[in-house]
């Protein structure tokens, strides 16, 4: 017998012992994973779990920018203002919030005038990895950028590379078709709604056409668009299921739905049992958006995971162990480390 998928699974969950209820309908009340108390109108409110936090955290299109720039060494505001067209009530705020989140420190450099430098801190450091995932899922699947994207480099090998992802426990590279997933102890759907609320990118010192990266940010840029992509990850298709699992209002569900489609990520489907019923599929760019949703599930876990256990729980199909991901070379298929990656040149 076929393993039910995470969406069936949830709907077993919910209706079991429930007599008298049709399959296929959700109650008004959805029980959080975290057992929180009941809210307004008797209705649950979630605890938000490590998926929520740090995707929450990584949300933001300035603070990844700042967070991409630090890793290649930049530390002094100064620096920061000259790589960005960025105000600098942006860029203050932005630092602030990289700093009250632990993943830079302040530290004071001069003391007449006062001058500080932003050091990344070891949360901040271990950010890497999500950051190549991005880097190469935009060189690889993104035709045009605003700013440059130059190959990777790796020096173990000495060859231009995209990252692979693979099991740590087999070293097989590992995509979301070869994955099991399942909701862990501190796991839900409405627990895992980034925390963030929509925040949109100015323009300040002139006008910038593009963003950072706005297919990144098509996902990561909006609370409900990282929710979206990850139900749809883990098996949620027709609208219904999005609004319902999710409790987000139709309008603007609609809305995030067509963002995804405009860029590739998601596609609309007919299918042969319903063919007046449209599904919200991953297209194979989505699908090859995986590494970085699952390179911030490490990190989120790492940083802000709950004693009660993981939000998720993944087993790889291919060797029956759970699933952590590593990052790889494409080339030489040995782990990555962020001492090994240097920005290479066009002209290799």
């Amino acid at each position: 017998m076929a393993r039910p998928t995470l969406l069936q699974q949830t709907e077993l969950l919910q209706w079991r012992g429930r007599a008298g209820r049709r399959p296929g309908t959700y109650p008004a009340t959805v029980t959080t994973a975290d057992g929180a108390g009941p809210g307004p109108a008797g209705r649950s409110e979630p605890v938000p779990n490590a998926l929520a936090r740090g995707f929450g955290v990584l949300g933001d299109e300035w603070s990844l920018f700042l967070l991409r720039l630090a890793v290649q060494g930049l530390t002094r505001y100064s620096e920061f203002r000259a790589a960005l067209p960025i105000s600098h009530a942006v860029l203050s705020s932005r630092l602030d919030t990289l700093v009250r989140e632990e993943l830079i420190e302040k530290r004071v450099y001069q003391r007449n005038p006062i001058r500080s430098e932003y050091v990344l801190t070891e949360r901040g450091r271990s950010t890497w990895p999500i950051l190549v995932s991005i880097w190469g899922w935009e060189r690889a699947q993104v035709q045009d950028h605003a700013y440059a994207t130059p190959p990777l480099h790796h020096k173990r090998c000495g060859q231009d590379f995209l990252p692979l992802l693979t099991c740590a426990h087999c070293h097989e590279p590992a995509g979301p078709r070869d994955l099991r997933p399942a909701w862990g102890p501190s796991g839900g759907w409405r627990e895992s709604v980034p925390e963030t609320t929509t925040r949109r990118r100015s323009s300040s010192r002139g006008a910038v056409e593009h963003s950072f990266y706005p297919d990144t940010m098509a996902v990561f840029g909006n609370r409900w668009s990282s929710a979206l992509v990850g139900a749809a990850f883990l098996g949620v298709r027709r609208f219904t299921d999005f609004q319902t699992l999710l409790a987000v209002p139709p309008t603007l569900l609609s809305e995030r739905l067509s963002a995804l489609c405009a860029r590739d990520i998601l596609e609309q489907a007919q299918t042969a049992a319903r063919p007046d019923w449209a599904e919200y599929r991953l297209t194979e760019k989505g699908l090859a958006f995986f590494p970085v949703i699952d390179t911030v599930i490490e990190w989120s876990e790492r940083w802000f995971g709950s004693a009660r256990g993981p939000a998720v729980s993944i087993v790889h199909r291919v060797c029956g162990g759970a699933f952590h991901g590593v990052l790889a070379c494409d080339r030489c298929r040995v782990a990555l480390s962020a001492a090994d990656i240097e920005i290479g040149s066009e002209e290799r």
